[in-house]
């Protein structure tokens, strides 16, 4: 099989949104849950930082909602605002740094669902944009936030593999840590993704590195930003009626934060 190595996956739009798309249904029945449950405003205008191919996005303006996102990718940008012209929708996606970043109208609600802020290599950085959520979200706004905490009981998880498939597309998934750095906060993922379709078949490779969290250290930096409060954890089931405890042993968690 022919590899790519060194790969960005978000180059490749088309095969970003497969394998990450898989679970739309899921996610868009729970972000819509969690607006009506914690959200203390209506929610019509949804912002999405880290946006990339609008995968969600997209499907919440065609629900009725008033949608637009950000993301450092110009070509995962291109793709989603073509994607919501398709629909009818404004292009409403730009290029800019998820850090550094204002609105020109406040939003009722804001999501980031996969782990998008863990590219945030520093305290600052990931402080910075929680800041920026905070001024962009209208009172009683809410800021859906989903990541992977490192437990401090048990093992972490390793490996991740995944499939998914549309038409003649198949894109298969595979996620390693190659190293944990829990001093520097740094961990770094080697990632690998079969693209089979009939006239091609190749492999991507490439690494990413996350920052790590603590439930303690997410928790430190909420603390941070005042004006944004929790006000509910679930995990990756997306089930708006079964909140979940974290503690120690939690990996996977999304976090409902309210705009005080």
């Amino acid at each position: 099989m022919e590899t790519i190595t060194g790969a960005n996956l978000y180059d490749f739009p088309k095969y970003y949104d497969l394998i990450f798309g898989s679970d739309w249904k899921a996610e868009l029945q729970f972000l819509r849950a969690v607006f009506e449950k914690h959200a203390r405003r209506r929610v019509h205008r949804v912002f999405e930082p880290a946006c990339g191919t609008g995968r969600l996005l997209y499907r919440l303006g065609k629900a009725g909602y008033s949608v637009s996102g950000i993301d450092l990718n110009e070509r995962a940008v291109e793709y989603c605002n073509r994607r919501l012209a398709r629909h009818g929708l404004p292009p409403s996606a730009g290029v800019r740094d998820m850090t550094n970043f204002r609105l020109p109208r406040k939003v009722d609600a804001a999501f980031n669902m996969i782990n998008s802020f863990r590219h945030l290599a520093s305290e600052r950085a990931a402080r910075s944009h929680l800041e920026c959520i905070a001024r962009a979200l209208a009172k009683g706004g809410v800021y859906v936030l989903g990541l992977h905490l490192t437990p401090t009981r048990g093992d972490p998880t390793e490996e991740e593999e995944w499939s998914a498939r549309r038409g003649n597309l198949t894109v298969i998934s595979q996620l390693r840590t190659v190293d944990r750095d829990l001093r520097r906060r740094n961990e770094a993922v080697h990632m690998s993704f079969g693209i089979y379709t009939p006239s091609r078949t190749f492999r991507l490779t490439g690494r990413a590195d996350f920052r790590t969290y603590t439930a303690r250290q997410i928790q430190s930096l909420f603390r941070k930003v005042p004006s944004l409060s929790v006000a509910a954890t679930y995990d990756f089931a997306y089930r708006p009626d079964l909140p979940v405890a974290v503690g120690p042993n939690t990996e996977d968690v999304v976090y409902v934060l309210v705009k005080g």
